[in-house]
């Protein structure tokens, strides 16, 4: 149990995989009325699904799994090629209703405990900047969370995950659903470079969109329409190039 803070164990857990590090921190949201009913639902048997902190609405943070235990929340996912997202990760379930129930904006001392949890655990397992990622970046066909509203700017001032500035969206040439040619092929290739699991097909096809979508909501919120118009290119270009 990590100190300070509550604990109500899960017993939705497994071992990690052999030979594979703690390297990303996996930030979520409850999609539910509240962390109590989340922390409910997470230590029941009969979900099959967990994770290791849940952090409330008024910044209590109450711990599920062991940090040394592979919990249940990633799911389908991919990051770099990796599919098995679940033992690599710390997965970490932020309270808030989500998309389908008004979405409210996370309150500041909610966040607040975020940031002093990601940073205790990013030190303890040398978590790097750009592994501080959404789950709707490593699901983007399936999740959206923690979605658009969620600060990552004010995560990334406190040296938490890999963050810059959107370019400020203008006019310009973009990409769109039902395009083709060298120019989705480059975009779905800087994609992929920087973890996304994306195929390379010159198609801005249904994969493609989810991926931009999940980008947008994590590096590019002001407009979040699956579209590659000129700020979210120029985004992408810059955050791939700061890399390394």
């Amino acid at each position: 149990m990590t100190k300070g803070v509550l604990w109500r164990p899960s017993p939705n857990h497994s071992e990690r995989a052999a030979g594979k590090p703690v390297d990303i921190l996996l930030l979520h949201y409850t999609d539910m009325a509240s962390a109590d009913a989340a922390i409910a639902w997470l230590t029941t048997p009969e979900s099959k699904v967990s994770c290791h902190y849940v952090v409330a609405e008024d910044g209590t943070v109450t711990q599920l799994v062991d940090e040394a235990r592979r919990a249940w929340h990633a799911g389908v996912s991919s990051w770099k090629g990796e599919t098995d997202i679940n033992s690599r990760s710390i997965g970490v379930e932020i309270a808030n209703y989500g998309h389908d129930h008004g979405y409210p904006d996370f309150p500041d001392v909610q966040i607040a405990a975020v940031i002093d949890l990601a940073r205790d655990i990013c030190a303890r397992h040398r978590i790097s900047r750009e592994h501080v990622l959404a789950h709707s970046d490593v699901a983007p066909m399936r999740k959206r969370d923690p979605g658009e509203k969620f600060p990552w700017g004010r995560l990334a001032a406190a040296g938490i995950g890999h963050f810059i500035e959107p370019e400020p969206i203008s006019g310009g040439r973009f990409l769109a659903p039902g395009e083709a040619g060298e120019p989705v092929s480059a975009l779905q290739a800087m994609l992929a470079y920087y973890g996304y699991g994306l195929e390379i097909t010159g198609v801005y096809d249904a994969a493609t969109e989810a991926v931009v979508t999940a980008f947008q909501r994590h590096f590019r919120p002001e407009r979040v329409d699956g579209i590659a118009d000129r700020s979210t290119i120029a985004t992408l270009h810059r955050l791939a190039s700061s890399l390394g």
